[in-house]
């Protein structure tokens, strides 16, 4: 549902202005960019639209309270919700319809409210998949090596192969929750080769790997250092990241000293803001004009 402001002048009532309340459900998220991030769009694209994090931390709430705050936003009129760590698997449970590439991956990182009913989508994997395109366009793509396989991991690891990965390695510290996102990514890309290994041999498969992609939490500023052993990483390879809180963490450091080519975490974090704020809006963001305020946020140190 939509709100609606009323705005006087004078006498005379004027034209009615659609307005959208916008929540971000997940751990940690109150120094999360994303809501600036859309804020400013919606003001350069002149729309009453208000962002607000709720911190499941601060609440001291843990996943399965998504379903709850999805109800109790819907009944406050919020239009819509971005869902992160540790609810993109878990809000799933909680919603009426989940669009095909959601179902597909596996994970929601978007919430429709419409009608009292609620719509999931993916953002974070098209969201990828514009960072990979525009950050690494002539990145080799034979072998890849993944770092986690939770709600990102699923996202991107789809993103990878729907992009012609042949041959993706998963290394996940939960040895099931790794090899269950194989069998499902086998049943949508049958064509490629794709195996879980455990963390001790990560190192080993990177100095067969074309690049390496980290969708794990370390390298956050809560989960500081280097999601793995680079010993075996060279110039030949590239490397991503889907943190973006340091844009430059170790792993990205260190790879740029190294001579790879790099795709920080802030062209994905703008990837996925850019396709969640047109579901949310149906209006078309200004990808370099996002871009730019991202950075901005992040050179002033917020």
């Amino acid at each position: 549902m939509c709100v609606k402001h009323y705005g006087k002048l004078g006498n005379t009532m004027s034209t009615l202005t659609q307005s959208y309340l916008v929540g971000l459900i997940g751990d940690g998220v109150l120094p999360s960019l994303t809501p600036p991030m859309h804020e400013r769009e919606a003001d350069a694209q002149a729309l009453r639209y208000l962002y607000r994090p709720i911190d499941l931390t601060a609440l001291r709430r843990d996943a399965q309270a998504v379903g709850e705050l999805l109800q109790s936003g819907a009944d406050l009129g919020f239009n819509a919700f971005n869902i992160t760590h540790p609810c993109k698997q878990v809000v799933l449970d909680f919603l009426d319809e989940v669009s095909d590439n959601a179902t597909a991956i596996g994970a929601v990182n978007t919430v429709i409210i419409k009608d009292g009913k609620f719509y999931g989508y993916n953002t974070d994997a098209s969201g990828f998949g514009w960072a990979l395109a525009g950050g690494l366009p002539n990145a080799k793509l034979d072998r890849v090596l993944q770092l986690g396989a939770g709600g990102a991991g699923a996202a991107v690891a789809f993103a990878l192969l729907a992009d012609g990965v042949k041959e993706l390695i998963i290394s996940d510290p939960e040895a099931v929750r790794a090899s269950e996102r194989v069998t499902e990514l086998k049943a949508h890309f049958p064509q490629a080769a794709i195996t879980a290994i455990r963390p001790e041999d990560a190192s080993a498969a990177l100095a067969e790997a074309d690049g390496l992609l980290n969708a794990s939490p370390i390298g956050m500023h809560h989960h500081p250092g280097l999601p793995i052993d680079i010993s075996n990483l060279t110039a030949e390879h590239w490397v991503a990241d889907c943190v973006y809180r340091p844009v430059d963490t170790a792993l990205i450091t260190a790879a740029r000293e190294l001579g790879c080519q790099v795709l920080d975490g802030g062209n994905m974090a703008v990837g996925q803001a850019l396709d969640a704020f047109g579901i949310i809006t149906g209006l078309t963001p200004n990808a370099g004009r996002m871009h730019a305020h991202l950075l901005e946020m992040l050179e002033a140190g917020f």
